[in-house]
């Protein structure tokens, strides 16, 4: 057989991330504090995008009559791209007849009380200062000159808890002053209120409290040079090490309770940031109702009016920019849009899942995975992943991340029924924290209980959720509850 060129002609199919499908996948992954920042910069961009706040009565999308030909064609191929997963408007069903959905914003509730009251300004008050300017503060009531310099580079340097993060030697060399003027200043400041702040670590600290306290002796002194002793509940070595009798231990050790280890969080720090939920979760008289909030988003409208305006008499190059402009303006009206569909569609199905915690609470959570939610309302695993990541919704119980309502199943030991791992978790906390100081559970306790009540768990599951709870072993917390007396 000869070998020779030749040409084929096959036929074959391939996914192709366009650069509209790949925005419209990172549309749906943002949380609503980022879309903001998102359409900000969009509106900055296209000229013919224009924002007016969201009042509720409308999604995105809704735009004025007398829509162009041009503008029909110029947006058609992204509305076949998006209209794959659309759904109408009888997708959710939500009782708009029944009381308002929770308030977006704080002017919703102007005029709502009946009683003629004005705004509670007093709500809106600054906060008190930081512990940074709490301590500049005192700084210049202190000192002066050079002082005064190393002073504020000592207070730069303490973080939010009250404790100095700092080489003393390095921060001589980097000032050019003798190291023992840097420790005299560090010694004034450790004077400072709140007490025990400047601190290196924590026996430093607690010394600093009691000295203030008139209650450093020799016996105080040496217990706080041995907390490691106190933590441990060692109490026969202590009484030793410190020579006093079983009274004056206890005494020492409720002075020593007394002390605040983290001086510096009385003011606050930086305070962590907001959380803003991105959906409201109620129940009407019709079943659940879910509302995406809408407070922290403007409402996009596509201006074909200066569209129009714009393209009479302009140039054939400024007629082909226009139209892309107007194109992409469109294409992010439908995608904020499909964008809400489905994060309302997912959210409507996790609620029908997890009805028994809505109803009832933590302990009727069911086991749950992104593959159920998926297969049950038709789409990809990977889409609900992103609609779940980073997005909270605000219920009747508070606020939770999407991602908290799957996890893991723990079986029954009857039947064919499984529980959540959350309410196997909070049923351990329950009786971690009503246990009595005499009579401590140990983990295999716990486990024997958990069975009794119908749960499949093992011993070394109940230590793994123990430890992501915070809680110590049974000889730690027996050793904590005889410090608390």
């Amino acid at each position: 057989m000869a070998l020779g060129p030749r040409l084929d002609l096959r036929q074959s199919q391939s996914l192709v991330m366009t650069p509209q499908l790949q925005q419209a996948i990172k549309l749906l992954a943002l949380s609503n504090l980022e879309l903001e920042t998102y359409l900000a910069e969009a509106l900055e961009g296209n000229p013919l995008l224009d924002a007016s706040p969201a009042d509720g009565d409308g999604g995105f999308g809704d735009e004025p009559a007398g829509e162009t030909p041009a503008a029909e064609a110029a947006s058609l191929d992204t509305d076949q791209a998006l209209s794959a997963e659309s759904g109408g408007a009888n997708d959710l069903d939500v009782d708009l007849a029944a009381d308002s959905f929770h308030h977006d914003s704080a002017s919703d509730n102007i005029g709502l009380s009946g009683g003629g009251e004005d705004i509670d300004f007093d709500s809106f008050a600054e906060h008190e200062g930081t512990l940074h300017d709490h301590l500049l503060a005192q700084v210049g009531e202190r000192f002066g000159g050079t002082e005064a310099i190393v002073a504020g580079q000592l207070v730069a340097l303490i973080d939010e808890t009250g404790y100095l993060r700092a080489d003393l030697a390095e921060l001589a060399a980097q000032l050019g002053v003798p190291l023992a003027l840097i420790e005299a200043v560090l010694g004034v400041v450790q004077t400072f209120d709140p007490s025990g702040v400047g601190a290196r670590d924590l026996a430093e600290c607690i010394a600093i409290q009691a000295r203030e306290a008139d209650r450093y002796d020799p016996a105080m002194a040496t217990m706080i040079a041995h907390l490691d002793l106190v933590a441990k509940g060692a109490f026969p070595q202590l009484k030793r090490i410190c020579g006093v009798d079983d009274e004056d231990l206890a005494d020492m050790i409720r002075e020593l309770r007394g002390y605040d280890p983290k001086p510096g969080l009385k003011y606050g720090g930086e305070g962590a940031p907001a959380v803003v939920p991105d959906l409201y979760i109620r129940q009407t008289a019709k079943g659940w109702a879910v509302e995406i909030n809408n407070g922290t988003l403007p409402r996009l409208l596509v201006n074909r009016r200066y569209y129009t305006e714009l393209a009479e008499g302009a140039a054939a190059k400024s007629k082909a920019w226009l139209s892309e402009q107007l194109a992409g303006a469109n294409w992010l009206v439908r995608a904020l849009d499909q964008r809400q569909r489905t994060i309302v569609k997912v959210a409507s199905e996790i609620v029908k899942q997890q009805e028994g915690f809505f109803l009832n609470g933590v302990a009727h959570m069911r086991p749950l995975t992104l593959r159920q939610v998926a297969e049950a309302i038709g789409m990809h695993e990977s889409t609900v992943s992103r609609v779940t990541s980073n997005k909270y919704l605000s219920c009747a119980r508070g606020l939770f991340e999407l991602k908290y309502f799957f996890s893991s199943g723990i079986s029954a030991t009857e039947g064919d029924g499984a529980v959540s791992a959350e309410a196997v978790k909070s049923r351990i906390k329950a009786m971690i924290e009503g246990e009595d100081a005499k009579a401590i559970l140990s983990d295999e306790t716990i486990a024997q209980k958990l069975s009794a009540e119908g749960h499949d768990i093992a011993r070394r599951t109940v230590v793994k959720y123990r430890e992501a709870m915070g809680y110590g072993s049974s000889v730690q917390r027996r050793r904590q509850k005889a410090l608390a007396g």
